[in-house]
Order: C-alpha cells, then structure tokens, then sequence
C-alpha cells in the first residue's frame, strides 16, 4: 500500500507571474472556465463591473480588515507540525492528526471561513498582503500573456491570490514549522503556502480529505497519504507525481465503518446537492419523487458552502427533512440513510463505504463534469439519466438492498477488506510520524 520516491520535487517558478500561474492553476483549466454560469457568479461574476465591486470589497474587508484584526492564537505556532485547513471539510480531515500529535497545532490563513472551527484554529496573520498589491497591475499582463482572455475574465481571483506567497515566506521564516501538513492542493493560498514551504525548505505532507480529479496540480508533496490506488492514477495524469505516495484509506471514515447499512430495503433517502447543481432541477426532483414514493422519507442535505436559500422546500413538502452540512458531519448524515440520490460529490464515496446505495443523477447540463470522479465509469454507483430511471431504480432497492455494496469501494479505499480497514487514521499517524523523524 505505498509507493517509492517517484521524482525530484520541482523547483520554485523563478518570477512572481509564474508562481501566480502556479498558485491559480485550477482557475486556468478548461474545466473550471466553462463551469455553469449560476456557479462562476458566486466564484468571479460575469460581469466586469462587479469583479471590480468584488475587488474593492475584497480590499476593503479582508486586506485592510486584516490590519485592525487582533491576533491572539491559542497555541504555540514556534517549531511546530502545522495542520494547514481552508475549510470545515479539512478541518475534520486534518484533526485525527492533532489529536495523535502533541506537537501539531491547526492553522488557516486570518480570515479564512472555517465554519464551526472559526474560533478555535490557529491564525496567520495576512496584514502585510497589502503590500505587495503594487504586483496586481504587473502579474494582471503577465498572465493575459500567457491565458489570454481567460485572465481577464478572473481579474479577481488574480487579484486576491497577490501576496500570499510572499507573506507566507514571511511567516514560515518566523515561525520557522518543523512540517506543514495539507488536506487541499489545489486552492490558490494552499499553492502559495506549498511553493513557499518549497522556497524555506520546510517539509510538506499531503493527506488527501475528498475524491481527486484529473483536473488538479500535480502531486507535489515530500510525503502524500492518499486513500487509494484511484487517487494515484488520476494524479498520474495530472502531471509527473513528486516525493514518497503510501495508501492508507480513508482516516475521517474509520469509526463509522463500523456503523455499516444493514438494512435490507431502501426506506430512507439522501439528497445531496453541491454547487454546481441547479436549483430548479433539484426542486423538480424531489417534487417527483416525493410525489412517486410517499412511503420513503427524504432528507436534503446542501453542500456547507452553499449560501443557496432552501427554505422553500420545506414549504412545498412539510415531511422533507433536512441535514444541515455546517452542523451534522456527513457520515452523521450518510448513516441515517439507505441510499443516496446525487451528482458529482465525494459523497457517493462516503456513502458506499457505508452500504449506502448510491444514484448519480445530475442536476445540472455542465459537460465536463458529467461523472467527474469516474464513480459510474468504475461500477463505484449506478446512473440513471431520466426522472423514470431514477424511479425505477429506488423501486428495485426498495425491494432488496445488497449487503456487499461497500465492496465496490475497494479500487478508492487501499484499507478495504485488509487487517489495516477501518484503522487508517493509525496508519496514517505512524507514517506521518515515521517521515517526521527523517525530516527533522
């Protein structure tokens, strides 16, 4: 369940345009450019004038914001294992590690919504990202150089990425970590944190928190813990994998493995929406199948980062029920149902290594995310096309619920049906510290 030393770890990109591109690698692919319009405005809106709106807004809040801002961490940053999170997500990935280390402190950039851990994560403070706004105008050419178009179509995430770098080569010089471990590769202060560990010669590890895409950076951590050998094939295509792999599973899924579906008939139903999902096909959905199966109870459960506003569901059907994902995990979620109708989340992963049933329905017409994580290509969940498929596929389960479904998990999940399942935050521990000792 490991790899070898693959490559050499790549050097820093020597100007401040190519760390940029490096940094908002994501924000060039083809992928993320044609994103359903609904879904970009909330990222970098259409229009010129109100990227402008957001970048003054931006300023504004965040980077003069920031100078008024006390900092009063809880814990000693000096010499530490930094657990660097950019979400609620990370943060549930990320703290089996602190609770396993007495030298590992969590951190996330000042202002970074962290969800119910705001409070209580470690802060680094980006006062001095103000400074290196003069870049903007400078890094803005360089890239419309090199993308095009497409660089001035995210004026904004160019902007806010500015400084990151910089301030982060700052703080790791004072504070001087003796690691930083990651659970995101790919969001633009993640990247700059990662380059400017690579320019301190601070060590990096990289334990994945969700299901991976051929869309991503290439692998580039001393150490990455990844869940599976599905993990390390989409990575292989994303570029040439650096540093040491080993597949441990799914460490945020261990104590619930236990707590495996045994019900043999489908009873209840999760609804999982994330953002790309459209709300008039979301609604029209459940109007169906609520109406269909008035024996079923459904429960709707919207991504934790949706700002969406829901409540009209309820108006429309009083019996639907709701998870809230900022207040219940999702395998809390996952095990009070007995299948799952959703499109392209990490969730059908989750879901099936519970025995849950999984459906991939799409609620939205985005071509290069039809089956994003390659679930239906690889027999992870079955797909239904059409509202009668769907229906007639919860008719099938409602009559007999295999009890092997986890199985299908095996090719994403390296512990599975191994002495190591269900004791991967174990072996992820004893691996992270057994490259620690080496990196001291």
């Amino acid at each position: 369940m490991g790899g070898p030393l693959i490559a050499l770890m790549p050097e820093v990109p020597p100007t401040f345009i190519a760390r940029l591109r490096d940094i908002l690698q994501l924000r060039f692919t083809p992928m993320f450019a044609t994103l359903p319009a609904s879904t970009l405005q909330g990222i970098s809106p259409a229009s010129p004038f109100r990227r402008l709106v957001k970048v003054l807004g931006y300023t504004a809040a965040r980077l003069i914001g920031n100078i008024f801002q006390p900092i009063r961490n809880p814990e000693t940053l000096q010499g530490a294992v930094w657990l660097y999170v950019v979400s609620q997500n990370n943060y549930e990935s990320l703290h089996f590690v602190r609770e396993a280390l007495s030298d590992a402190v969590l951190v996330a950039g000042q202002s970074k919504q962290i969800g119910r851990y705001n409070a209580v994560v470690n802060r680094l403070s980006l006062r001095r990202k103000l400074l290196y706004y003069w870049q903007f105008p400078l890094a803005l050419a360089g890239l419309i150089r090199i993308e095009g178009t497409r660089a001035w179509r995210f004026f904004d995430l160019i902007f806010s990425a500015v400084g990151y770098y910089e301030v982060y080569r700052r703080a790791l010089r004072y504070y001087r970590p003796s690691a930083v471990v990651f659970a995101n590769d790919h969001n633009d202060d993640t990247r700059a944190l990662l380059l400017a560990c690579r320019a301190e010669g601070v060590p990096t590890a990289y334990i994945q928190h969700a299901s991976v895409s051929t869309s991503f950076p290439p692998l580039g951590f001393d150490l990455s813990l990844l869940e599976g050998q599905d993990a390390l094939d989409k990575y292989r295509q994303c570029g040439p994998v650096h540093g040491e792999v080993q597949l441990v599973g799914m460490p945020k899924a261990d104590e619930f493995l236990s707590m495996r579906n045994q019900n043999p008939t489908v009873q209840r139903v999760g609804l999982a929406c994330n953002l790309l999902d459209e709300t008039k096909a979301l609604t029209s959905v459940l109007n169906y199948l609520i109406s269909k199966f008035s024996n079923l109870t459904f429960t709707f459960r919207a991504h934790p980062s949706d700002t969406r506003d829901f409540s009209f569901l309820k108006l429309q059907h009083p019996n639907l029920q709701f998870s809230n994902a900022k207040q219940e995990s999702v395998f809390a979620f996952l095990t009070k149902q007995d299948a799952l109708i959703a499109a392209d989340t990490s969730t059908h992963l989750e879901a099936t290594l519970l025995n849950v049933v999984g459906l991939y329905y799409r609620f939205n017409t985005h071509a290069n995310t039809d089956d994003y994580y390659g679930y239906v290509a690889h027999n992870l969940i079955e797909r239904a096309n059409t509202l009668p498929e769907l229906a007639a596929l919860l008719t099938t389960y409602q009559a007999h619920k295999p009890l092997d479904i986890y199985q299908r998990a095996a090719y994403y999940n390296a512990t599975l049906g191994t002495p190591d399942e269900g004791r991967s935050r174990e072996r992820a521990v004893r691996l992270l510290n057994q490259w620690l000792k080496t990196v001291a």
